[in-house]
């Protein structure tokens, strides 16, 4: 029996295509061994607006997708006919005004056969899912609760490894430093890998990653001991070779360390000087500026307490140049196993290339940073990782000149100050404790220089900023007048108590012709210790000028402060909250939430008002928000405030 077909004539087939056409999701389809777009639909062009896309190899019309791995998925479908699928991937889309998009696709990628089978092309098909994305992303960060029942699950891991891995790495000059340490994918006991960066008294820096054989409390507690003997012969003076054989003799005397290994390199930031050895561990790659990623010659040496020497090899950094330390956790992922290592090393060095030039995801890092956090990204969402994964990172750039500000004795000139310094720190790559910190200290020394009286004519401050070999900022606060004491408010005279407790050291200097304050402090940025690749930090603007807003608070007075409260614009609060809380006959609730930056005087300013606030019918309740500026300073000077 013979069943007839009635094909669709050309009217139908229009109608057809203009269905497809406006499905509701992205649809591309690719022939020949070149990908042709030979088809897409509405969605498709929506998503890349203003391109030439039909008739144009996928390559070129994603070109700006190139190191995110989606023009490699296609190529690999139809090489070896097998669909690729991808769920919630994150992605930089060039808009054609220059600015870039983030969206994030789920999408499946599978041949397209012809009538005989063979592999005509691919056929791409995806979803946007940026809102749900988005909305599990701020899910995760509302639900804290749920995470620290996470957490809870592996205390030991996470308690293991952030004791006894760095607090910080040194911000250095003419060197930028980054690391991430991700836990395995799987629910594995506390692994042995660890970083370490130690700036020498000479002025270089020694760079380490290391992996103790096994897992567990065992690992974990070799690894510290490993890490500590090395950072104390590094930091002692010791070279690269006696600072492993005291590490090798250890490993002789403890079994669990035995055939521990490490990579320890030592560079001088400043001419670029590289000295390296790789006591049975993965040698490190060499990304330089504006050339490809290669691998660096191992050196030989031998895990430790196997009995062998260390020896050393010799390299020189171009300013630029950047280069990783790793540990094999990156290569030995699932699916690619130790016969894959050759490409895995391969993928690595393409993806870490691609990441420290920009070419991958458009986060606003460091090349340093980007390397660290996109490779591990790109790298472990398709597949996962079987073992603790270990990035660090060291580039050399250009040192940052001192800051030089001489200024007029007005209080109007200290947010210029404080916005100077914070665009300096910033250049140098200090972290926002450490900004916030020496802000709020050079905030408070400026403010008692421009109350002292300028008998010698000479009405200005000087402020010097500078960055030493061992990653300590000194800054100087200089007048040329004789102390005079300021009229006399009620909770003055906190500034130098204030600022004592904010940085490392403290000196003052008075003299003939007038004081000079110098303090100093270690700047340390933070490692990503990281439970799941994808963890992310919420940054939330400050207000750059006070704003004082009343809120609906029936019967009681609640008032929000957002922006600064210095020495420019205590008086002005004051004088507001007592009018608003009618002379402090009003119970009042203040907000300090969004407050960005709290000096002394503002201090004294919620004192006087609390003071006003005698009754107990009519309490005064200042607010702020946990580790908030307003906060880490109320709990300093001891003031009473709520995280409600």
């Amino acid at each position: 029996m013979v069943t007839s077909v009635n094909l669709p004539d050309a009217g139908e087939l229009d109608a057809m295509m203009a269905a497809v056409d406006q499905l509701p999701f992205i649809v591309a389809v690719c022939e020949g061994p070149d990908l042709l777009l030979v088809a897409c639909n509405a969605a498709t062009r929506a998503v890349l607006p203003g391109r030439d896309i039909l008739g144009r190899p996928i390559r070129e019309v994603i070109a700006d997708l190139a190191g995110q791995q989606y023009v490699d998925a296609y190529h690999e479908v139809y090489r070896t006919g097998e669909p690729v699928i991808g769920r919630q991937w994150r992605t930089h889309i060039e808009q054609p005004d220059g600015s870039v998009l983030e969206m994030f696709a789920t999408f499946t990628i599978v041949p397209w056969l012809d009538a005989d089978g063979g592999r005509r092309g691919v056929i791409g098909a995806g979803f946007d899912v940026t809102e749900l994305a988005r909305t599990r992303l701020a899910a995760e960060a509302e639900a804290d609760r749920l995470r620290r029942r996470y957490e809870q699950s592996r205390d030991v891991i996470n308690a293991l490894q952030r004791e006894l891995l760095p607090a910080g790495l040194p911000v250095l000059p003419g060197l930028q430093v980054a690391a991430s340490y991700l836990l395995a994918d799987a629910d594995t006991a506390a692994g042995g890998d660890w970083f370490d960066v130690v700036a020498r008294p000479d002025g270089r820096v020694a760079l380490v990653v290391g992996d103790v054989v096994g897992h567990g409390v065992t690992a974990s507690g070799v690894m510290g001991q490993l890490r500590a003997v090395l950072q104390e012969r590094l930091d002692a003076g010791a070279g690269i070779s006696e600072a492993l054989a005291a590490a090798d003799r250890f490993a002789g005397r403890v079994r669990a360390a035995y055939a521990a290994t490490v990579c320890l390199a030592v560079l001088d930031a400043g001419t670029g000087e590289l000295s390296y050895c790789t006591a049975g561990h993965p040698a490190p790659l060499l990304i330089p500026a504006g050339r490809d990623a290669r691998y660096l010659p191992g050196t030989w040496g031998v895990p430790l307490g196997t009995g062998g020497t260390f020896p050393v090899r010799t390299e020189r950094l171009a300013e630029g140049d950047l280069l990783l330390l790793y540990t094999d956790g990156i290569l030995e992922r699932p699916g690619n196993g130790r016969d894959g290592t050759l490409d895995s090393a391969v993928e690595l060095a393409h993806v870490a290339a691609d990441a420290a030039a920009g070419r991958a995801l458009r986060d606003p890092e460091t090349a340093a940073e980007r390397v660290c956090t996109q490779t591990l990204e790109l790298l472990v969402r398709a597949g996962g990782h079987a073992d603790d994964i270990t990035l660090l990172a060291a580039q050399r750039v250009p040192a940052v000149p001192e800051l030089t500000i001489d200024l007029p004795a007005e209080a109007a000139a200290l947010r210029g100050v404080r916005s100077r310094l914070a665009a300096w720190l910033a250049e140098v790559g200090a972290a926002e404790h450490d900004v916030f910190a020496l802000q709020h200290a050079v905030g408070e020394l400026t403010t008692n220089a421009i109350e002292h009286g300028y008998e010698f004519g000479r009405d200005v401050v000087e402020i010097r900023a500078g960055l030493d070999r061992t990653g300590t900022v000194e800054v100087t606060v200089t007048d040329h007048g004789g102390w005079q004491v300021p009229q006399r408010q009620p909770a003055r005279g906190r500034g130098l108590a204030l600022t004592a407790q904010l940085v490392r050291s403290l000196r003052v200097e008075p003299g003939a012709d007038g004081t000079v304050v110098t303090v100093r402090h270690p700047l340390a940025r933070p490692a990503r210790l990281l439970v799941r690749f994808d963890e992310a930090a919420v940054v939330v603007p400050h207000a750059t000028e006070l704003t004082i807003a009343e809120l609906p608070g029936g019967v009681e007075a609640r008032v929000r402060l957002d922006g600064p409260v210095d020495a420019a614009s205590a008086q002005q609060v004051r004088q507001e909250l007592l009018r608003r809380s009618r002379g402090g006959t009003v119970p009042m609730t203040v907000d300090l939430s969004g407050v960005s930056h709290l000096a002394s005087a503002g201090v004294s300013a919620l004192h006087q008002v609390a003071e006003s606030h005698h009754d107990e019918k009519a309490p005064l309740v200042l607010v702020a928000a946990t580790g908030s500026p307003a906060q880490r300073i109320l709990d300093l000077v001891g003031l009473p405030s709520s995280t409600g």
